[in-house]
């Protein structure tokens, strides 16, 4: 983090466990305040007793479930009115093990509301109160489905997608304003979100898990450096660099004004 953030309070949600919790203890090392947020309020205590602890720093709890509009807006209205919130941290998601053609409605239902809703109105009510002073930070937890969506499931994939795609259009509105984004994309992390959509971690290649500190560590670095994303297990971010340009490359002929010849028939009008 850079100086000028030292001292913000850092808002995260899915804080109780896993990559939230890592991020707390993380963020508590370094001096910063925090609000944790989950739905779990005995376990967000706990991890908050134990870091005012060790840490010395001061910690609010938040139960809430992000699902639910009446609670999600008492984190909204926290991030609107708390001016020491200067670093949101959108950590809460869920996955889940099921087709799109298995039509589990109310649970893509539950996960478009907290992959996708949650993120962006949480955005939205803390982005004008940091424009105004002229710096704060915005992380998002994405996942590298967002690149490779043939790996998993479609609902789960598509809600990643949306959010790397809102973080680079965020970062594009508020370059220069002071404001800094950054969209990690974790591999597979060891954490609850697996047991909690039926998926067994252990039955996955070992190679391809990740510990959580290991992941949220190399985020962290990350956002240090400055980058606006970070992919903690790409070994070459050359890789990325030239996915990137091969991706703006299109751009120009994306929207034209006539279609492309090969949707065009090779018979001439006279023939």
């Amino acid at each position: 983090m850079s100086p000028s953030h030292k001292l913000d309070t850092a808002l995260i949600t899915g804080a109780s466990a896993g990559i939230g919790a890592t991020y707390a203890q993380r963020l508590a090392q370094r001096g910063h305040d925090l609000v944790l947020v989950a739905r779990d309020k005995a376990r967000l205590q706990s991890l908050a007793e134990r870091l005012m602890r060790e840490f010395g720093v001061n910690i609010d709890v938040l139960a809430a479930d992000l699902t639910a509009q009446p609670e999600r807006a008492l984190v909204e209205q926290r991030l609107r009115d708390d001016d020491t919130i200067g670093l949101l941290i959108n950590n809460a998601g869920m996955a889940g093990a099921g087709s799109i053609v298995a039509q589990q409605l109310e649970r893509f239902e539950s996960m478009i509301q907290l992959n996708v809703i949650t993120p962006t109105r949480l955005t939205s009510a803390i982005l004008p109160r940091l424009l105004a002073r002229g710096y704060g930070g915005i992380i998002n937890i994405a996942s590298v489905v967002a690149l490779a969506p043939e790996l998993f499931d479609g609902t789960y994939n598509g809600s990643k997608s949306y959010l790397l795609n809102y973080t680079l259009t965020l970062h594009k509105e508020v370059a220069g304003r002071g404001i800094q984004v950054q969209a990690v994309l974790p591999g597979i992390t060891r954490t609850e979100i697996w047991e909690r959509s039926g998926v067994d971690a252990n039955a996955l290649p070992a190679h391809m898990i990740m510990e959580v500190d290991e992941m949220v560590d190399a985020a962290l670095a990350g956002y240090d450096m400055g980058e606006l994303v970070t992919i903690p297990s790409l070994p070459d971010v050359e890789d990325w660099n030239r996915y990137t340009a091969a991706r703006l490359h299109l751009a120009p002929n994306l929207s034209r004004d006539h279609a492309a010849d090969r949707y065009k028939s090779d018979i001439s009008e006279d023939a």
